[in-house]
C-alpha cells in the first residue's frame, strides 16, 4: 500500500475540498461554532486571489499563490485541531480569528487595481505589514469585533522571519499560541508541498523583483535551501514553541495515522534536493519535473541561465 500523502487527504488545488476540510476541523474542535464569518472570509479570500475582489488585481506571484494560501489554511486548522486533541481549549473567537488570519496572511502580495508595475513580488520584504493593513481594513469593513484585529495582527507578525516572537505584544488567552501556530503553518506547508522544490525556482524570481539579496541564481537558491531548512527547524523549536508537535495528534485523531505527514514530506524533499544538488548546475531542472512547472518556468523566464 502506498504511503499516505497530504495531497491524497485534501488537494489544496481543490478549493471546495479545502473549505470542507477546514470547516470539518473547526466543527470537530467546537461543534457549536458559527462558521458564517470564516466561510465569508474564505469566499472573499478566493475572490481576492482570483482578481474578482473590488479594487484589487489577481495574485500574480507564482510561489506565494492561492495554493500556498490554501496549504496554510489547512496547516493552521490541523494545528488547532491537534492542540485541541491534546488538551488546549479554544474560544470560538480564537478559532475564527486563527482561520481568517491564515486566509489573508499573504494578502500583502496582492496589488491594488491602480498598481500595475511588475508583480506583487515587489512587496516581498514588506508584505507582512501590508497584510496586516489589508486584514485590518477588511475586518472593519465586515464589521467584525476589534478583538479579531488584535489577534490577527500578532498572528501575521509571527509569519515574518525578521521578527522575534518574544518581541511581539500578544493579548490574553491563546493569542501567543495562535501566532506561533500561524508562523509554523506558513513554514511547514510550503516546505511540505508536493511541488516545493520546483516552486523554489519561482521564488528566486520573486526575490529578484523584491530586491532580496543573497542569491546568485536559481541553483544558488537551491543550495542555500539546506541552510533555510536548518534555520526553520530552529525557529520551529525556539521562537514558535515547538507547536509542530500538534500535527501528529491531528493525524492520529482525524485520519488514524501514526505519522506527521508534514515532517515526512519535508524530509523527503530535503533528501531529494541532495540528489539534485549532487548532479550539479547543469542538470537540476531536468530533475524537477512535477506538475509541468518547469515548462511554465521556461515560458516566464526562459531556459536555464
Amino acid at each position: 500500500m502506498a504511503e499516505p500523502t497530504l495531497r491524497a487527504l485534501v488537494d489544496p488545488g481543490d478549493i471546495e475540498a479545502v473549505w470542507k476540510e477546514t470547516a470539518q476541523l473547526l466543527r470537530l474542535i467546537s461543534p457549536g461554532l458559527d462558521l458564517s464569518a470564516a466561510q465569508t472570509a474564505f469566499t472573499d479570500m478566493r475572490r481576492l486571489f482570483t482578481g474578482t475582489y473590488p479594487g484589487w488585481r489577481a495574485c500574480n506571484t507564482d510561489y506565494h499563490d492561492l495554493n500556498h494560501t490554501t496549504d496554510t489554511i489547512l496547516a493552521m486548522a490541523r494545528l488547532m485541531h491537534g492542540a485541541q486533541v491534546s488538551g488546549t481549549r479554544w474560544t470560538d473567537t480564537e478559532l475564527t480569528a486563527g482561520a481568517i488570519s491564515a486566509m489573508f496572511h499573504d494578502s500583502g502580495y496582492i496589488q491594488a487595481e491602480s498598481d500595475t508595475e511588475g508583480t506583487g513580488a515587489r512587496y516581498t520584504v514588506c508584505h507582512e505589514q501590508r497584510s496586516i493593513v489589508f486584514l485590518a481594513g477588511y475586518l472593519k469593513e465586515r464589521g467584525w469585533p476589534a478583538e479579531h484585529q488584535s489577534l490577527s495582527e500578532g498572528m501575521l507578525l509571527c509569519t515574518s522571519l525578521r521578527v522575534k516572537v518574544a518581541d511581539i505584544s500578544f493579548g490574553p488567552g491563546n493569542a501567543r499560541l495562535l501566532g506561533q501556530m500561524l508562523g509554523a503553518a506558513d513554514l511547514l506547508c510550503q516546505m511540505a508541498a508536493r511541488t516545493y522544490l520546483e516552486k523554489l525556482l519561482f521564488l528566486y524570481y520573486e526575490f529578484q523583483e523584491g530586491k532580496v539579496p543573497g542569491f546568485r541564481d536559481e541553483f544558488d537558491l537551491l543550495q542555500k535551501t539546506f541552510a533555510f531548512y536548518e534555520a526553520t527547524r530552529r525557529r520551529l523549536a525556539d521562537d514558535l514553541g515547538g507547536v509542530d508537535r500538534y500535527m501528529l495528534p491531528h493525524f492520529r485523531a482525524r485520519w488514524g495515522l501514526g505519522q506527521d505527514l508534514y515532517a515526512a514530506a519535508i524530509e523527503h524533499h530535503i533528501d531529494y534536493l541532495r540528489r539534485v544538488i549532487a548532479q550539479g548546475p547543469q542538470s537540476y531542472r531536468e530533475m524537477l519535473r512535477r506538475d509541468g512547472l518547469m515548462e511554465k518556468l521556461e515560458k516566464l523566464h526562459g531556459r536555464r541561465p
